[in-house]
């Protein structure tokens, strides 16, 4: 189910007092909920010995976030400059931040070696003779290519820019090897908000058999092996959620029969961003408009600026009007922002209680790849974001964006080049 009637029972006998005094729009997240996932997630793979979930910073870039994260004992998958100064600022560092990066500038690895460094995870053979400064311990993403077949969001895996091939991989460790490195890593990620636990379990299966080779080829032993993120959430009402029970007791009996065979088993790392926090977090407007024309509009305070995964993915994110969940969904209506895109649209002809100017419109969902994909096409500025903290109270953990944010690019020091 989207959101969680948990949620709703945290948020909506506040959400008008929450408008009246910050406005809307705006995304609000729920502590209480991310934290439960987070024990949830630890208690599913505690038979795995050194599980460590490092959570995918680009699913919620927020100082605030982050820090319940660390408090939780996770470390951050990052994969820019920025997301390792985010994560380093709340005090991660060394081995708790993996540096998951692509196409990869050479600006970016010597920044990445700073201040303790990261985990290094590398997605291209020929970035070994890149890299400055050769770490100690080194990863490689690997990419199945036909082995496997990926989902919607991914795409197919010989089709992805992603991850070093089957064919390349016991290459690069030879490599990287011959570059210094002592310590040894193995990472995919072939879905994207998969809701088929078996896909997992077939990752899970995929990078032990891959780690073996690469053992049997080179003498290496991994420290562990990452199975990536992917985990699913159910947006839609008729979906069933991912089922993290019968996901992990499969993925530790594969573990368990690895460590038999070898005698050892390596740690198992994941990168769950969306699992974490996207059913946590909701992006609450305002209808200020009705249009009826060849359809009917409802005109939010939001615009696709604020969420762009209904445009960029026809992604279904469900709605509700808060003060309204009991009355019938009698209208048909098209939920949109004021975006200068025909596809600037929350939900396309999408059946709702009639609504009227000034009504709470609640998108669910918003609390992976929401505010974060933002952008500021038009001069529309991205929304404040809020946390309903487990004592029930609301902190302001991102302010909206102002005029002089859009204009502070364009205040520089005059720089002409005369040819």
């Amino acid at each position: 189910m989207p959101m969680s009637q948990d949620f709703k029972n945290r948020l909506y006998p506040l959400i008008d007092k929450i408008a009246d005094h910050y406005g809307t729009p705006f995304h609000i997240y729920d502590e209480t909920g991310i934290r439960e996932t987070g024990a949830q997630l630890k208690q599913a793979f505690a038979g795995i010995d050194g599980f460590q979930e490092y959570f995918a910073v680009k699913a919620l870039p927020n100082l605030r976030i982050l820090q319940i994260m660390q408090e939780m004992g996770f470390g951050f998958d990052c994969s820019s400059i920025p997301e390792l100064i985010m994560s380093r600022q709340i005090g991660a560092s060394g081995e708790e931040i993996m540096f998951t990066s692509n196409n990869t500038a050479p600006d970016e690895f010597r920044f990445a070696e700073q201040d303790g460094g990261c985990v290094l995870n590398l997605d291209d053979i020929s970035l070994i003779d890149k890299v400055p400064n050769f770490p100690e311990l080194v990863c490689f993403r690997y990419n199945p290519g036909p082995r496997r077949t990926g989902n919607v969001i991914i795409g197919n895996p010989v089709e992805a820019k992603y991850g070093v091939t089957h064919g390349q991989v016991i290459d690069a460790y030879r490599k990287a090897r011959e570059r210094g490195a002592k310590r040894f890593g193995l990472h995919t990620m072939v879905a994207s908000n998969e809701l088929d636990y078996t896909y997992m379990v077939e990752t899970a299966r995929m990078v032990l058999e891959v780690a073996e080779l690469v053992e049997y080829e080179l003498d290496i032993r991994f420290e562990f092996v990452n199975i990536g993120g992917g985990f699913g959430i159910p947006y839609r009402p008729d979906q069933d959620p991912l089922d993290l029970a019968t996901m992990s007791k499969d993925i530790t009996v594969l573990f368990k029969a690895f460590k038999e065979k070898h005698g050892y088993a390596p740690k198992m790392y994941m990168e769950s961003g969306r699992f974490m926090t996207g059913p946590h977090g909701a992006l609450v407007t305002s209808a200020i408009n009705h249009k009826d024309t060849y359809r009917k509009y409802i005109g939010l305070d939001a615009c696709m600026s604020a969420l762009m995964r209904p445009a960029l993915y026809e992604a279904y994110h469900h709605i509700e009007v808060a003060g309204k969940l009991d009355q019938p969904a009698s209208e048909t209506y098209d939920v949109v922002g004021s975006l200068c895109e025909n596809n600037d649209k929350f939900a396309v002809q999408r059946q709702l209680p009639p609504i009227d100017e000034g009504d709470l419109v609640v998108i669910h969902d918003s609390g992976a790849h929401g505010h974060a994909m933002g952008f500021q096409y038009n001069g529309r500025l991205r929304p404040k974001e809020l946390l309903l903290c487990s004592d029930g109270s609301v902190e302001l953990i991102r302010r909206a964006e102002t005029n002089d944010d859009y204009f502070a690019t364009q205040k520089f020091s005059p720089d002409k080049l005369t040819l």
